[in-house]
């Protein structure tokens, strides 16, 4: 068998995939990108999904049940999403949508085209002011422009491609293949992810500082979730990074951000209302 031929193929796939998604903003995140799927084909399927979740909240009557929580969350996203430029000019064009759905969960998230949706238990139960829901929109959204989502994709997609392949060069038996994919899921996908986790929080933090949002309360919020969720995993089988470890990074970067929050205040960036109200 040719294998070197089997093997350079998908090399120079992954090599002319890899890219940044956003441009580097005063916190600094250059990393490149596997990003072998078209955005418009992960955008679709995340669109449809995102839908469908907007459909059974409908039918439970929990979509958008408490009106002034959900005008809070849609101010605080119209601060938010014109500052986006920094990042990706694009994004501002994006369908941005904010919604919010009556459930006791301890989650937000911002789906692919800029998709958000809030759940109510992660409000009241931590008892959030408008500058800790600013740091978990910006969060979000960071996931959003860095195209985790489509990134996750793409490597699920390349990792299949390389254990089908690394099998027939070898001859591989199920038990070993299967040894290699845990290996594989603890050594690269897990910290990957936890990776993004953490692009996310700088970016995020440097989102909410340019709207004149505080950022130190990006580290009162871990503190919240940290005190939330104590029967958290060990960060090392966990795609989320530890409370503490956040916070230690986001606190690191308050000497880039607390100025960007500062010329805000002086100096209020326009908020157009560009969040569709229905």
């Amino acid at each position: 068998m040719n294998w070197r031929k089997w093997l350079v193929v998908p090399t120079l796939v992954v090599l002319t995939a890899c890219t940044s998604s956003t441009q580097q903003g005063a916190t600094g995140i250059t990393r490149k990108q596997l990003l072998l799927l078209p955005s418009s084909q992960v955008d679709a399927m995340a669109l449809q999904s995102y839908k469908g979740e907007l459909d059974a909240a409908r039918k439970k009557s929990t979509l958008n049940t408490d009106k002034a929580t959900l005008e809070r969350i849609r101010r605080i996203a119209d601060r938010l999403v014109p500052q986006v430029a920094v990042f990706r000019p694009d994004a501002v064009r994006w369908g941005w949508e904010v919604n919010l759905e009556t459930r006791n969960e301890l989650n937000a998230y911002c789906a692919p085209g800029g998709k958000i949706m809030f759940f109510t238990g992660i409000i009241e139960r931590l008892k959030l002011n408008d500058d800790e829901i600013a740091a978990i929109m910006g969060h979000e959204i960071a996931h959003a422009l860095r195209e985790h989502g489509r990134e996750r994709i793409s490597q699920a997609y390349a990792q299949q491609a390389g254990m089908t392949l690394l099998a027939v060069l070898t001859n591989m038996d199920s038990k070993k293949a299967a040894l290699l994919q845990t290996a594989t899921t603890l050594g690269l996908t897990l910290p990957h992810s936890r990776g993004q986790e953490s692009e996310s929080d700088v970016m995020g933090v440097e989102l909410m500082a340019r709207a004149g949002f505080d950022p130190r309360a990006s580290v009162s919020l871990w503190q919240k979730m940290n005190a939330a969720n104590k029967s958290a995993p060990p960060a090392f089988l966990s795609t989320h990074p530890s409370s503490a470890q956040r916070i230690d990074e986001l606190q690191g970067q308050m000497a880039t951000v607390l100025p960007l929050y500062e010329a805000a205040r002086r100096n209020p960036p326009k908020a157009p209302a560009i969040i569709p109200r229905s």
